[in-house]
């Protein structure tokens, strides 16, 4: 096995575990900024839902305050002002929803599923947690979703939603006694839930990663291709002349021309001393012939 091919087998195992460690990292890291990015969607638009609320409660509900006492009037409630504004959203992104999933709602549009029952049940449960963040496959691909908990500690909330007796008549009218009473004070009875899709995201990702990949590869191939160079013209060529004049030397040609010397590295010193060597060779045998 040749000097060069051993270099080059070392340097190919070398690229191999260079560029498999900052491939392993690179993709993790992308992945993770994914994912971050993914996060900062859901919160922004989980963010844009309560401003949305709190507008709706602030100024929209007052100045509807008198028609409310002759006809409920839905446009002031919160989570029906959030709802219409994740669904003029949705026509350009309809990937991405949101939701007040709630475990006994007046509205059915907004009764919880099985896997938003999940997170509900988890705040249950969990009393000091104020966030939960998980991933679950859907038809269309992986998705996001942040969720936190709707917990009553407003009391006034409760007129609506303690007794079908407590609420207003106009409610009552719209949406029947049947569903979303019984709620108690500091009780988790729903979820605002966010669900953004991941696939853009991680799709970027991957592209970012191969376009990375294929720089790191690009740039070892250069430098495997440049040292290959150097390494024949510093080394091979050098090695394989003074192996030729050694060779010529051993043979008897002892008044061979000495190798030509350029330079003052290692292969240089190493030309010089077999020159000395040659030298140092034809002189004794000089000294041999006159003695005889």
């Amino acid at each position: 096995m040749g000097l060069r091919l051993k270099f080059n087998i070392a340097l190919l195992l070398a690229m191999v575990v260079g560029a498999s460690i900052a491939g392993y990292f690179a993709h993790r890291l992308l992945q993770d900024n994914a994912r971050e990015e993914v996060l900062d969607s859901a919160r922004i638009m989980l963010q844009s839902a309560v401003a949305v609320r709190g507008y709706t409660v602030g100024e929209i509900k007052p100045l509807l305050a008198m028609q409310q006492k002759r006809q409920f009037i839905k446009q002031t409630v919160p989570a029906y002002a959030a709802r219409q504004y994740i669904e003029q959203v949705q026509k350009e992104y309809p990937d991405y929803n949101y939701k007040e999933a709630t475990l006994n709602p007046t509205n059915p549009a907004s009764r919880a599923t099985d896997w938003e029952t999940d997170i509900i049940n988890h705040f249950r449960t969990h009393d000091e947690a104020h966030e939960l963040i998980g991933e679950r496959a859907t038809a269309t691909g992986r998705m996001l979703y942040l969720g936190r908990p709707i917990k009553i500690t407003n009391a006034a909330c409760l007129a609506c939603h303690s007794t079908p007796a407590a609420a207003p008549d106009t409610m009552i009218e719209a949406y029947g006694s049947a569903n979303g009473f019984g709620w108690q004070h500091n009780e988790v009875v729903g979820a605002q839930i966010v669900t953004v899709p991941m696939s853009l995201p991680l799709a970027r990702a991957d592209k970012a990663f191969v376009a990375f990949m294929s720089s790191i590869i690009g740039v070892f191939v250069v430098i495997v291709l440049l040292i290959n160079v150097l390494l024949h013209f510093v080394v091979i060529r050098p090695v394989t002349v003074m192996a030729a004049k050694a060779n010529e030397v051993s043979m008897g040609a002892l008044t061979a021309e000495e190798l030509e010397i350029k330079g003052n590295d290692e292969i240089s010193s190493l030309g010089q001393s077999f020159n000395r060597m040659h030298r140092s060779l034809a002189n004794a045998v000089s000294m041999l012939e006159d003695d005889d």
